[in-house]
């Protein structure tokens, strides 16, 4: 069993994880309505992503990985870095659109309607953990979730990015 720091240290750093999306997907969206298409602020933040993390994984020394072990894996072991492209593209075109609260509470709402059928059926490795009357109600209040956030009404004015407001100049 994990103790209180084993626990709460994850805990705090999925929250941060979590925190700072509203800001990736609203700077991502900015970028490409300023460069003219929503796919140059995907451009721009994976490749900021990558120049991140290769000085990061020299200064931890990531030891050199595996690739024959990689090779003899599932054929899904790839679609990792196309469907965080997806991500990132989506909430790029997206958020001006929704908004960030609408645009992430979509996002939870879909990782929790495939999330609890990868379970149910034990896709990618995973156990399965049969979908109950109580998953089901937890998708559904999420699902819900959504209306009450995204609701009537719900979509987003665009920002003057040239306002006074720090974060949008």
């Amino acid at each position: 069993m994990l103790n209180k720091v084993e626990l709460l240290a994850p805990l705090a750093l999925a929250l941060l994880a979590g925190a700072v999306l509203p800001f990736q997907a609203a700077a991502n969206a900015t970028i490409g309505r300023m460069m003219g298409n929503s796919l140059w602020g995907a451009l721009i933040s994976l490749s900021v992503s990558l120049a991140v993390i290769l000085p990061t994984m020299a200064i931890l020394r990531v030891p050199a990985p595996n690739f024959a072990a990689v090779a003899q894996g599932p054929w899904w072991l790839w679609i990792g870095g196309v469907l965080g492209a997806v991500y990132v593209a989506a909430a790029a075109g997206v958020t001006p659109k929704l908004g960030a609260g609408g645009f992430l509470v979509c996002v939870v709402a879909g990782q929790m309607v495939v999330a609890v059928l990868v379970d149910h059926f034990g896709l990618m490795g995973l156990a399965s953990k049969p979908l109950n009357v109580y998953r089901i109600a937890g998708v559904l209040l999420i699902l819900g979730g959504v209306f009450l956030i995204q609701g009537p009404g719900g979509k987003a004015k665009m920002a003057d990015t040239a306002s006074t407001n720090p974060l949008t100049r």
